[in-house]
């Protein structure tokens, strides 16, 4: 399965996989690179899908039907 059309917690679980292999220290260095990048593509992943849902989320609809902008911070 595509990293783009995996849900969000299964990147979040491939993510700890992978930080849990580079805290071991048992994977040469040109594979601890590359389960890096690896992490680094999922956590951009990741973070452009909460500020997807962040988007989403910051609409409510009223029970007339309006549209209002919600800060959720």
């Amino acid at each position: 399965m595509a990293n783009n059309t995996k849900k969000f917690e299964e990147k979040i679980k491939d993510l700890e996989s992978i930080i849990t292999e580079l805290e071991n220290g048992n994977i040469d260095l040109e594979d601890s690179i590359n389960k890096y990048t690896e992490a680094m593509k999922l956590v951009k992943e990741c973070d452009e899908q909460l500020k997807n849902i962040e988007k989403q989320v910051s609409k409510i609809v009223l029970d007339n039907g309006e549209v209002k902008d919600f800060d959720i911070e």
